[in-house]
């Protein structure tokens, strides 16, 4: 059996039989303000303080002081757990994302150990697929695989396939356990905008929000976790001031 590794969640870990199978990429999908960066933030979070893990977390929305305030909001200080220098914050801005940036970013897990990582967000590398995948680096034999008429959106539409695709084909090459968010649709037969990266991720959590006059208005649901028996129900989330509680239902 795989080793687990808790995201230290409370009432969530119990839900997998103990935890993410070690070394598994996990896409966190929601519509904005469905918790998914509080989520990530309390697993990487929770790496460092709970189960001394190096852990590093890159954004490529926000800004580091944006996701320190997160935290805080939660109850968490991740700047002590930066100045112990085992977990890394890193914000890549999306004009400055470039045909190496991936490069780099295996390069900086590697130098230091990481073995716990997040990377939010998937829909913006999406968004910006064409930068650091030139046209020219598209092998004929791909298009002429792809069985389609190449106009510019569909040319556009397998740039951000291919790259998705290989984009979560190198982060599992980092034996990291990963967390990665995605936007979700607001409908469609697909969970994520991008189409492709849940199939090729080996878990999926599908975070939701509903208004309903209850007390609890976010829920989470485990849509795929490869490894392991996995609880398919829907669970509520309670977001508060300490953490993130996935509840159970009686």
């Amino acid at each position: 059996m795989a080793k687990r590794i808790k995201t230290g969640v409370q009432g969530f870990d119990k839900l997998i039989e103990g935890g993410i199978p070690q070394g598994h990429t996990v896409l966190v999908i929601g519509t904005p303000g469905t918790g998914k960066t509080l989520f990530t933030l309390e697993y990487i979070h929770n790496g460092v303080s709970k189960f001394k893990e190096k852990s590093m977390y890159i954004t490529l929305e926000q800004s580091l002081d944006s996701i320190r305030e997160q935290a805080k909001g939660i109850g968490l200080d991740i700047s002590k757990l930066e100045k112990s220098g085992k977990l890394t914050l890193m914000h890549i801005p999306a004009d400055s994302l470039g045909p190496h940036s991936i490069d780099e970013i295996k390069a900086e897990v590697r130098k230091r150990k990481v073995t716990r990582l997040v990377v939010d967000s998937l829909s913006t590398l999406a968004v910006n697929a064409p930068i650091y995948t030139p046209i020219k680096d598209i092998a004929l034999r791909d298009i002429m695989n792809y069985k389609a008429f190449f106009s510019p959106p569909v040319l556009g539409d397998f740039v951000i396939k291919r790259f998705i695709y290989g984009f979560l084909t190198d982060l599992k090459s980092l034996g990291c356990t990963t967390l990665v968010t995605s936007e979700a649709p607001e409908k469609g037969e697909y969970l994520s905008r991008d189409t492709v990266s849940e199939f090729q991720a080996d878990g999926v959590l599908l975070l939701t929000f509903e208004s309903m006059g209850g007390e609890y208005s976010r829920s989470l649901l485990i849509r795929k976790m490869r490894g392991t028996h996995n609880d398919e129900d829907i669970h509520p989330l309670e977001i508060s001031s300490k953490g993130l509680k996935v509840h159970t239902i009686k």
